[in-house]
């Protein structure tokens, strides 16, 4: 392995984007593509990295965004909720991001209102995780807020790669595709039928150099940590992160 996992830091620059259009892929999942001369210089180098989407409940926090005023001391900040660039095209000047439409929170409201002509202020990512190609094979786990991460890794993914992919949804409608160079197995777990930990506990780890990556409700994130640990995954090619927690206080929204 020629080269490591390794972070990559960014300068932070608040970016006023509109909106381009807006797709539903799922009964539960909208894309709302943002664009614009703003998007130039935008730097996303890790296919989980966040960037943070700027809401305002008062005129206070619209004066904030309104005024970049995002790293000064004092006023009252706005409402930020973190995302994963699902797609980037500089070229374009368009980038997607998709949210899941759970029907509350700042984030998932404005989304299910979205429309061409209106803008959305983001900033980020601070930082990139880069896990470079000198896997042979990838276990990825994560629920609906984590499909953007999820469908950005299979499509940088070449071929010979084996993937095996354990995603919970909601129901049978919200799967999606997920195109990929590589040899993917994607098992779909419907939420309250089907047990994911015990799925990933019978699941045979790919032969291999193996990347296990897991982003879940916080405390499911915990077990299947703990269970892949177990079950032989090195520490240092195992990420796990909280996207949401159940009590309602979401990283993602």
């Amino acid at each position: 392995m020629s080269e490591a996992i390794h972070r990559v830091n960014h300068e932070i620059r608040q970016r006023r984007l509109n909106v381009l259009r807006v797709t539903d892929l799922t009964p539960r999942m909208r894309r709302v593509t943002l664009g614009g001369a703003e998007l130039q210089g935008f730097i996303s180098l890790g296919t989980d990295d966040h960037i943070k989407l700027l809401f305002a409940e008062t005129a206070e926090q619209q004066q904030a965004i309104d005024a970049r005023a995002l790293g000064r001391e004092g006023g009252e900040r706005p409402i930020m909720r973190e995302y994963t660039p699902r797609r980037i095209d500089l070229q374009a000047n368009e980038l997607d991001i998709d949210f899941v439409l759970h029907g509350d929170g700042p984030a998932s409201t404005w989304a299910a209102q979205a429309a061409p002509g209106q803008t959305l202020d983001i900033a980020g990512p601070r930082a990139s995780m880069v896990v470079p190609d000198i896997f042979d094979a990838y276990l990825l786990i994560g629920d609906e807020t984590a499909l953007p991460a999820i469908g950005r890794r299979l499509e940088a993914l070449p071929a010979g790669r084996r993937v095996v992919a354990v995603i919970q949804v909601h129901d049978e409608q919200e799967r999606q595709p997920l195109p990929s160079q590589a040899q993917v197995d994607v098992i779909w777990s419907v939420r309250g039928r089907d047990d994911l930990v015990a799925t990933v506990e019978a699941l045979p780890l790919p032969e291999g150099a193996l990347y296990a990556w897991v982003a879940l409700e916080k405390s499911l994130t915990r077990e299947v940590k703990t269970l892949l640990i177990s079950k032989g995954v090195a520490q240092d090619a195992l990420k796990a992160a909280a996207y949401w927690r159940a009590e309602g206080s979401a990283s993602d929204d």
